[in-house]
């Protein structure tokens, strides 16, 4: 059974747009690929045709899993969360204690992660390291590097 997920009101309406564009465009413009690759002759022999049907496959593979996750997205009620702690959506800001480097994340849903602009998912290493915690505690983070550790500068919304 997949795990209940939050996002805002705005992820979870691109995730659900994302999808209905998988399930009208995407499917449609791979039945087009498919019949143009049928009416190039002997299906037994046709690799184009292969392949359009390994990408159908993908296809609906890929709405399968966009459909369960939307099914168990919920909307984050921001009301109602702790703002003392780090939780999901919390805007973090972290100092390494050894190289005292400071960064600044804000903690996402696993699909809304992106590195490049500071959001990291709840359920990476950092994330999970990073839950819970209030301004001015340690954060012990299993990195493949090795064990890092961080104190909660600041933490905004």
């Amino acid at each position: 059974m997949a795990k209940l997920q939050y996002y805002t009101a705005e992820a979870l309406d691109k995730l659900k747009a994302e999808l209905h564009h998988l399930k009208i465009q995407g499917r449609s413009d791979m039945a087009k690929q498919i019949a143009e690759a049928r009416d190039k002759g002997d299906l037994s022999e046709n690799a184009e045709y292969d392949a359009a049907k390994d990408a159908q496959g993908l296809l609906e593979l890929k709405i399968s899993k966009m459909e369960e996750i939307v099914a168990n997205a919920r909307v984050l009620d921001e009301s109602t969360i702790d703002l003392s702690k780090v939780s999901i959506y919390s805007i973090v800001q972290i100092k390494n204690t050894k190289s005292g480097a400071v960064v600044t994340y804000t903690i996402v849903s696993e699909e809304e992660a992106d590195l490049r602009s500071g959001k990291i998912s709840a359920s990476s290493p950092f994330g999970k390291g990073l839950l819970g915690k209030k301004v001015g505690d340690l954060a012990e983070i299993q990195a493949p590097a090795g064990k890092l550790e961080f104190e909660i500068i600041s933490l905004t919304r």
